[in-house]
């Protein structure tokens, strides 16, 4: 009987003196870590590499021959009419960086930025044609060449993201820096003329593509893009400096020319807010 009141009353002291007890040592609960969003906003700055082949059609460079040259030996041959176009089809690697910034709406899968690109290459591309029209002279084939060097651009895209995926179309303006050549033989049998006609030609044109991003580890993602670009056409002026005894011969073509361009870029983005 005694221990059974003996263990009753230390029951009730041990109830009695929990609330104490638990006022000694609070239980300690942490706040959720709460992992924000994924968002696109952030500006970036990425290198990217590829491969772009081109389209120029020269008119007309057998004009350019045969007049400058016919005026230049006083051959007294008639001139020559623009019927001649000589099409080019340039290809090669290309290389570059571009740096932008996107911005991803609250709330929304929609992503608009600008982009500004800088790319050079090697797209070079040849084609022969024959000089002269006139059946009287003979003459050798002409090799014409044509070389692009830059491809500079500056665009708005447009985007839909899926997390970290992210699909978008661009357009804009876009410059291009290109070198070509007229080279070979002309003239009767007595009066052979070596020439060798150089331009450059710069110009601004348009641009339009599209692409898929996906941002694969912490600030850095990687892209594969395709491009087209439009030039139109324009007059380049063409000289032969060295192969007329010190007196330059000049004359122009019309060249209409696009490119078209596949490029895999890495991007490492700054100051964002997405992770």
């Amino acid at each position: 009987m005694k221990k059974l009141l003996l263990a009753s009353i230390a029951v009730l002291l041990l109830i009695d003196g929990q609330p104490a007890l638990s006022a000694d040592f609070p239980i300690q609960v942490r706040p959720p870590v709460l992992i924000p969003a994924f968002t696109w906003s952030s500006c970036y700055l990425g290198a990217q590499i590829g491969y772009g082949w081109a389209h120029k059609d020269m008119t007309d460079p057998v004009e350019l021959v045969q007049d400058s040259i016919n005026n230049f030996l006083d051959l007294g041959l008639p001139l020559t009419p623009p019927v001649n176009t000589a099409g080019l089809r340039p290809k090669g690697y290309i290389v570059g960086g571009q740096f932008g910034c996107d911005y991803q709406f609250a709330a929304s899968n929609w992503v608009i930025g600008f982009e500004g690109s800088v790319t050079g290459g090697n797209l070079k591309g040849e084609t022969h044609i024959g000089l002269p029209l006139d059946p009287d002279i003979p003459g050798n084939p002409a090799v014409v060449t044509a070389r692009s060097d830059f491809l500079p651009s500056g665009t708005v895209r447009l985007g839909y993201a899926w997390d970290r995926w992210l699909l978008y179309a661009k357009a804009g303006a876009a410059g291009s820096s290109d070198r070509y050549s007229v080279s070979g033989l002309f003239g009767p049998l007595t009066i052979v003329q070596p020439f060798n006609f150089q331009g450059v030609d710069l110009r601004i044109g348009w641009i339009a593509g599209a692409g898929v991003e996906w941002a694969f580890y912490e600030d850095w993602s990687v892209k594969v893009e395709y491009e087209y670009y439009n030039f139109g056409h324009q007059s380049v002026l063409m000289t032969d400096s060295i192969n007329f005894g010190g007196t330059s011969v000049f004359g122009n073509v019309d060249i209409r020319q696009s490119v078209q361009t596949v490029k895999v870029g890495l991007n490492f983005h700054m100051w964002s807010t997405r992770w």
